[in-house]
């Protein structure tokens, strides 16, 4: 009776899901190009009853399929069999460290209830992302330097939807989805067997469930990225309180505050080379068009406040939302650089230490993930975003392409980006299940 009920409901939703599709032909009428960089063209928002709903099918990679690598490049497999692969990071003596994760188990206390979170997991399912997350922390090593790794272990257990990762001194500190947690850790170990210790709380459940962090150079702060609980504060501020914002943990105490705000949905975080100043990459706001709002990279001020809810790029106001007690336009920062329409922006690593070239000596990697609300499909790719003096430079080149196949089904999808030891430029894919190497050839 029980799996009738769950079959009679799938079908509902599917119908639900076909029903959009067949009512909502809306469709970008702007070349993505032209939000794409510092000044990206603003179109007008096209807010209608139904959203547009575009998802790619996730089928994984087949045969020798791989992805397509810039021109002067050559891409290989690092490690393969992964379960949901999402946060990257190399350790000094160059190993490196995978999370296993995916998103919390959604239910109706936690945006999974109703026809939305009914929706909301059917698309997670046909995108890749509806199995149970592995909750763990894998080790891969290439002990013969031929650029795979030849071993694995499973490092550390016992996670809650973990994602970034950062070694300061003698502590492997850990995103979890609702806490950053330590361990002791030293270079070389393959097992940890103590327990993490909380370090921080940090607000988890609904939307937007990783917590990528880096570490600032003085080893000080660990700074965290906290996507908003929904898309525009929908179910109200209440459960919004200290998300869509940066924070800063002091490692001495554990104290924390809020180091920016109104970022919707921060991911990447790295530190530019040249200025030594923080950035991070930022999915925005969904429901409002094939070209509307831009994803984004930027420079993270302390103190900025970015808009969101209520405003988008540096002061666009979004109708949807009640407008603010406070007059707060005024005060919106605008993000450096527009990386076009719902490309899902993730995974931010800048190029120093690599060794891919002159083309990649001097500017930013971006995983974009993929879009679901537009009309074509946008991201799918790997990005380089040139800098010079410490800020953008030029258009986005297409590192690695082809995770869309010919039909448009997610071959795969990637997410985090790092530079392995030897130069080589790291990528997971959560949907192949596998962490790619990208060389100069």
């Amino acid at each position: 009776m029980k799996k009738k009920l769950i079959l009679a409901a799938l079908a509902v939703i599917a119908i639900l899901i076909a029903a959009f599709l067949l009512l909502n032909r809306e469709a970008a009428t702007l070349p993505i190009s032209d939000v794409v960089g510092p000044k990206p063209v603003m179109a007008t928002p096209n807010a209608g009853l139904i959203p547009t709903l575009k998802i790619a099918r996730a089928i994984g990679w087949h045969g020798n399929a791989t992805p397509k690598p810039a021109a002067g490049l050559a891409v290989g497999l690092f490690a393969d069999g992964l379960d949901h692969p999402r946060g990257l990071y190399v350790l000094p003596n160059g190993d490196v460290l995978v999370a296993e994760s995916n998103s919390p188990r959604r239910d109706a206390n936690n945006g999974g209830g109703g026809i939305t979170g009914h929706v909301m997991n059917y698309m997670m399912s046909i995108a890749g992302a509806g199995t149970p997350s592995a909750d763990r922390i894998t080790l891969l090593r290439d002990t013969n330097g031929d650029g795979r790794a030849d071993m694995r272990t499973i490092l550390l257990t016992g996670l809650h939807s973990p994602s970034g990762m950062a070694l300061v001194g003698d502590k492997l500190y850990i995103g979890d989805t609702d806490a950053l947690v330590s361990v002791r850790f030293t270079p070389g170990m393959t097992t940890i067997t103590d327990k993490p210790k909380l370090v921080v709380k940090l607000p988890g459940g609904r939307n937007h469930w990783a917590r990528n962090i880096v570490a600032s150079p003085d080893g000080k702060f660990i700074y965290v990225g906290v996507g908003s609980a929904t898309n525009i504060a929908d179910d109200g501020l209440d459960i919004e309180q200290k998300r869509a914002a940066i924070w800063e943990v002091n490692l001495k105490d554990g104290s924390d505050r809020i180091y920016a705000y109104g970022l919707r949905n921060p991911y990447g975080l790295a530190y530019e080379p040249e200025s030594g100043e923080l950035w991070t990459t930022v999915n925005e706001r969904d429901m409002i068009g094939s070209d509307l709002v831009p994803d984004y990279l930027t420079q993270v001020q302390f103190g900025g406040f970015y808009g969101w809810p209520w405003y988008y790029w540096g002061g666009y106001i979004d109708k949807r939302v009640p407008e603010p007690t406070d007059d707060l336009q005024s005060y919106v920062i605008r993000p450096d650089y527009a990386l076009g329409p719902h490309v899902a922006a993730l995974g931010l690593s800048f190029a120093k230490g690599a060794a891919l070239g002159k083309n990649f000596a001097s500017g930013a990697f971006i995983a974009e993930h993929g879009s679901w609300n537009r009309r074509p499909l946008s991201g799918y790719k790997l990005v380089y975003v040139p800098f010079a003096k410490g800020h953008p430079a030029g258009k986005p080149i297409d590192v690695l392409t082809g995770f869309l196949s010919a039909d448009e089904h997610a071959q795969g999808r990637p997410v985090s980006v790092a530079i392995d030891s030897k130069g080589g430029l790291l990528v997971t894919d959560d949907v192949g299940n596998r962490v790619w190497r990208v060389m100069a050839r």
